[in-house]
C-alpha cells in the first residue's frame, strides 16, 4: 500500500517537473534572443561570436545550440521576433488620420530606425561580393520590410487614396512610400538632428500638403473600382 502511494505521489510530480523544465527552458530562450538581439542593435552581430552571446545569457554554447541550431539560426530567430513585433506596432496606426500615423511611424523609427538603415547597406554589399543566394535571412527579412511598408501606407491612408482617379492614385501611393521611408526619418533625425518632437512636425506637413483637399478627384463612374494592391502584393503575383 505505501509502495502504491510513492508511486502515485511520483507520477503526480512529473506533469508539474515538466511544466517548470518547459518554463525554465523558455526563459532560456528568451534569455539567449534577447542578448543576440542587444548585439544586433549595437551592430556587432558579425564580429560577435555564438560563445559570447551565450555567455552574456548565462548560458553556455551548447546550451544555445540545442535551443537554435547554429548562430545563423539564432539571428533568424531574432529577425522573425523583431518582424513579428514591428507588424503589431505598426499595425496600431489610426487609420486616416495623419498626426497619428505619423506619430505610429516615428515611435516605430526611434526603435527600429537605425537597425535598418544599417542592414541595407550590407545587404547590398553581400549582393555585390557573394551574389543574391547568399543573403538568407537577411534578405528576406528587408524585403519583407518594403512589403510590410507599402501594406502599411495602403492601409493607413486609404481614406485619402480612395476618391482619386487611378493614374493619380498610383503616383500619390509612390510619393506616401517615399516620404515615409526609413531614409526620411534618418535624414530628419540624424542627419539634420531634428528632434522627435520637429520631425514628426516635418512629416506631418509634407503629408498634409501631399494629400490635401487640393488634391483632383476621380469623375463619378458606375461601379467603384477596388483598391489598389501594393507593388509588393503586385510582385507576389508575379
Amino acid at each position: 500500500m505505501a509502495e502504491e502511494s510513492k508511486r502515485s505521489s511520483g507520477d503526480s510530480k512529473r506533469p508539474y517537473k515538466k511544466v517548470a523544465r518547459a518554463k525554465a527552458q523558455e526563459r532560456t530562450r528568451e534569455t539567449l534572443l534577447q542578448a543576440a538581439a542587444e548585439e544586433v542593435e549595437r551592430d556587432r552581430w558579425t564580429q560577435t561570436s555564438l560563445e559570447s552571446v551565450a555567455e552574456r545569457a548565462g548560458v553556455t554554447k551548447q546550451t544555445a545550440l540545442r535551443h537554435f541550431g547554429s548562430k545563423q539560426g539564432l539571428l533568424d530567430a531574432v529577425l522573425n521576433r523583431t518582424a513579428s513585433t514591428v507588424v503589431k506596432e505598426r499595425d496600431q496606426a489610426p487609420i486616416g488620420d495623419i498626426a497619428g500615423a505619423v506619430a505610429n511611424l516615428v515611435r516605430h523609427y526611434e526603435r527600429y530606425g537605425d537597425i535598418v538603415v544599417r542592414m541595407l547597406p550590407y545587404r547590398d554589399a553581400v549582393v555585390r561580393v557573394i551574389g543574391n543566394e547568399h543573403l538568407g535571412s537577411l534578405r528576406r527579412v528587408v524585403d519583407r520590410g518594403h512589403e510590410l511598408h507599402e501594406d502599411w501606407v495602403l492601409r493607413t491612408f486609404e481614406p485619402q487614396l480612395a476618391d482619386l482617379d487611378p493614374s493619380t492614385r498610383r503616383r500619390r501611393l509612390a510619393q506616401l512610400v517615399a516620404v515615409c521611408d526609413v531614409y526620411v526619418w534618418k535624414v530628419l533625425r540624424r542627419d539634420l538632428d531634428l528632434d522627435t518632437d520637429h520631425v514628426e512636425a516635418a512629416l506631418t506637413e509634407m503629408l498634409e500638403r501631399l494629400l490635401g483637399p487640393d488634391t483632383p478627384k476621380r469623375a463619378p463612374m458606375g461601379n467603384p473600382s477596388q483598391p489598389e494592391k501594393s507593388a509588393a502584393s503586385k510582385r507576389k503575383r508575379t
